[in-house]
């Protein structure tokens, strides 16, 4: 159901909305926590980075990871784009939301043979292989189904990527891909793989990338390998240069890598190249259209620190609590009257780690106050939890004025259908 958001209180208040929709009505309508996501900001990074990929035989594969909400997945194959999976789940995602599986790419170290299978009878466009052991798997899947494997081998280039620990892929020490040796060994007993095609290049060295070397650092090795491969008589189809572009959690920080320049980068290192590229952005595309809108439960004064509790916590946003991860925290109504203070920003989860901010300077809170965390656009409901046994919070859509739930709010029904009483006993 499409409805439209009109308030008169506050339309007149700066930065009370998003795309149009007024955020105190809609919080008032909806209730909080809720996951507010603009499509307009959606479809101008998808255009951003269609435009920069002008000219090149170029696929964007939106992360589905990062967030797979139908409504979110449905906007992409609006605009063309199509989508790297991680799992059986997201496959079945995608193609409920409308993403033709030849602009699917299957990657993650662990597809079982069952999600093999599955992506296999779909026709997906290619596999990422991380693992020897995975290739003869995959090999050995479609021989079974007398069908062919595209596949692309996921290079680790050894390259910081110069972001969090917990988001860097593309270093020997992650578990992620495989060496240039192992590769080259690989599309040397190419000929043995009768029922795999391996024909492509894959490189993701991370994820939340603010600076181009890295990025020039590992195209660079994938060119030289790409060269030596062709120079050996192996043709390479396909070169999937990953994604992990930044975006801006903070308001005063330098501005993110602009499309047009990531896009630049890949020109000057993949100079020559005739082959098709594959993208993979997730974050880039959500993460700025989306906010988490939550109200403030209460004021707790300790001896030493000012607690703001919201009601929302750790199970609605993860990101905070596993990596430290800053994001900017405003009242939805800025009252200029109100004085400056620091809080300490947490939720209600019984963690110490469920804490959103420490010693955050901002207006002055009371009880009720509307709020926003800002860019949960990826990463944030996607890694939900019902931790506490706190009910999944509503996801919303807003588009030029207009607002649709995307996700109704969980009841705890919901929530615990499914389990029940061990009353039927078996032996195994």
């Amino acid at each position: 159901m499409i409805s439209t958001v009109a308030s008169t209180r506050h339309a007149s208040l700066p930065g009370t909305s998003i795309d149009g929709v007024d955020l105190v009505a809609l919080a008032e309508k909806l209730g909080t926590p809720l996951h507010a996501y603009s499509a307009s900001a959606i479809r101008s990074r998808i255009d951003e980075l269609q435009t920069a990929l002008s000219g090149l035989d170029a696929t964007i594969c939106y992360a589905a990871k990062a967030n797979s909400n139908i409504a979110i997945l449905q906007l992409m194959a609006s605009a063309g784009v199509g989508a790297d999976i991680v799992s059986a789940g997201e496959l079945h995602r995608c193609l409920h939301a409308g993403i033709p599986s030849k602009r699917i790419i299957f990657s993650g170290v662990g597809k079982s043979e069952d999600e093999m299978a599955g992506a296999l009878d779909v026709g997906i466009r290619r596999f990422n292989v991380e693992s020897h052991d995975e290739l003869l798997t995959l090999q050995r899947v479609a021989k079974a189904k007398q069908l062919i494997a595209r596949v692309a081998v996921r290079i680790n280039p050894d390259v910081d990527a110069q972001t969090h620990a917990k988001i860097s892929t593309g270093k020997s020490e992650n578990k992620f891909g495989v060496s240039i040796a192992e590769a080259r060994r690989w599309f040397a007993d190419r000929a043995q793989l009768s029922h795999v095609q391996l024909d492509g290049l894959h490189v993701h060295i991370g994820s939340q990338i603010l600076s181009l070397q890295p990025y020039r650092l590992a195209l660079a090795r994938v060119a030289d390998f790409w060269r030596e491969l062709e120079a050996n008589g192996h043709p390479i189809n396909s070169i999937d240069v990953g994604g992990g572009l930044g975006v801006r959690y903070r308001a005063e920080d330098d501005p993110p890598i602009a499309a047009a320049d990531y896009v630049a980068a890949i020109r000057v290192a993949l100079n020559g190249y005739r082959g098709s590229l594959l993208l993979e952005p997730g974050r880039y595309l959500v993460a700025e259209a989306g906010v988490l809108l939550t109200r403030a439960l209460r004021i707790k004064q300790g001896d030493e620190r000012q607690f703001l509790v919201l009601d929302s916590a750790m199970n609605d946003l993860q990101r905070p609590s596993l990596y430290d991860a800053w994001h900017d925290i405003v009242p939805v109504v800025d009252d200029p009257s109100r004085r400056m203070t620091r809080y300490d920003i947490v939720g209600p989860v019984c963690e110490t780690g469920d804490t959103f901010a420490r010693s955050r300077e901002m207006r002055e809170c009371v009880a009720r106050d509307l709020l926003m965390i800002k860019t949960t656009g990826a990463y944030g409901a996607s890694m939900a939890s019902t931790y506490n046994s706190r009910p999944l919070a509503a996801e919303v859509m807003l588009d030029k004025g207009r607002y649709a739930v995307i996700r109704r709010r969980q009841n705890i029904e919901e929530m615990m259908a499914g389990e029940q009483p061990a009353r039927h006993w078996q032996t195994t």
